[in-house]
């Protein structure tokens, strides 16, 4: 009764099958299945026990492998402000992330700069992508997007491991982040040489000034909750110098912090290394500095950068 059918819908199949629609791939399994069971109800009970052992496994290998071949809703296009007049630290090393984890999940992309990019993004943060139908923001949701589909560049990791990955994950994002934020905005010199002018560069005047001042206010009060207020810049710098010492211990003379391939938290503190290490700041860049005395993270931005990137591109020897 079966074999009829299943006969006429292989031949009929013109598609590679890795290729085929999630609804007709489920449509070949349950045929695939009935024909088995079809067989089953004409044999011994000894083979029968034997075809259906083989039935789950078919059944279960087909509806464990329809996920991760569902086709990607390509092209993914990623927003971000405009690289040479505009974009700031904190952002540079935001988008800069989210491109080499893009690059690690060997995912072809588009950048599309745009000088409204944060007014775009549904969280008023930089980079975000749009994907299909889907416009997901922010690193993290990026990696948890991306994982979604069946990208994890994670997955292989211990229980233990994934818990660490995520306390140095937040390491980062604490510590190098706010830290960036502070210099380029609630620092008086980096804000009036550097921020004010790149940030208000693509919009007109008294616009520039009017969006200067509410973006300084948005961040020094972000900024104030999280305990800043009350700290110095030397204070800063030392938790940036305690940031790094941690990272450099849990890399050691490895490749990359987990496993023997990169990772969301490898393209997270590539992003910060290679744009604190390139972004020039005040004239003595205390915080480029700080981060060029731990030698281990040099070269893991280094290795990052030769493998996914163009070669050579950090001016350090």
């Amino acid at each position: 009764m079966f074999k009829e059918e299943l006969k006429i819908f292989r031949e009929n199949q013109q598609e590679d099958e890795t290729e085929l629609p999630l609804q007709t791939r489920i449509r070949q399994s349950l045929y695939t299945s009935l024909l088995e069971f079809e067989e089953i109800s004409h044999s011994s009970q000894d083979d029968s026990l034997k075809k259906i052992s083989k039935v789950t496994a078919i059944c279960g290998g087909n509806t464990l492998d329809i996920h991760p071949q569902e086709p990607w809703p390509q092209p993914i296009h990623l927003y971000q402000p405009y690289e040479v007049e505009q974009i700031l630290l904190p952002d540079n090393a935001n988008c800069l992330a989210v491109q080499a984890y893009l690059k690690m999940c060997n995912l072809d992309f588009t950048i599309e700069p745009r000088w409204n990019a944060e007014y775009m993004s549904p969280s008023a943060k930089v980079p975000f992508i749009k994907c299909g139908a889907f416009v997901i923001p922010d690193y993290d949701n990026i990696v948890s997007f991306i994982s979604s589909k069946g990208a994890s560049l994670s997955e292989g990791l211990s229980e233990e491991d994934k818990v660490n990955l995520r306390a140095y994950q937040s390491l980062v994002n604490n510590v190098l982040h706010n830290a960036e934020l502070y210099v380029c905005w609630c620092h008086e010199d980096t804000y009036n040489s550097i921020t004010k002018n790149r940030h208000g560069s693509v919009y007109p005047w008294p616009l520039n000034h009017l969006l200067n001042w509410q973006k300084r206010n948005q961040i020094t009060k972000r900024l104030n909750v999280l305990g800043y207020a009350t700290k110095t810049l030397k204070e800063i710098f030392d938790d940036v110098e305690k940031c790094c010492e941690a990272l450099s211990e849990r890399l050691e003379d490895k490749m990359y912090f987990f496993g023997d391939r990169p990772n969301e938290l490898d393209a997270l503190v590539f992003g910060h290394i290679f744009s604190i290490i390139t972004t020039p700041l005040t004239k003595d860049n205390t915080l480029a500095n700080i981060v060029r005395n731990h030698p281990t993270l040099i070269k893991h931005c280094r290795n990052i950068e030769d493998s996914i990137f163009s070669p050579h591109a950090i001016g350090i020897k």
